[in-house]
């Protein structure tokens, strides 16, 4: 959000927005474990997709 938007909003909306900023930068990302057995290529939750066997799924 730039800073000439923020002008628009009230000082309760500024202070939340610094606020939740501070709180992602400090926010500690867990290590995620490596799949064992998992799908070849793309995460097919990411690009919407499932592909079994030559069919595709979208939910």
């Amino acid at each position: 959000m730039s800073d000439d938007s923020r002008k628009d909003l009230p000082p309760e909306a500024i202070r939340a927005l610094a606020e939740a900023e501070q709180r992602r930068k400090s926010a500690k990302h867990p290590a995620l474990a490596k799949e064992l057995g998992g799908r070849k290529g793309p995460e097919p939750v990411r690009y919407g997709d499932w592909e079994k066997k030559g069919l595709a799924i979208d939910f």
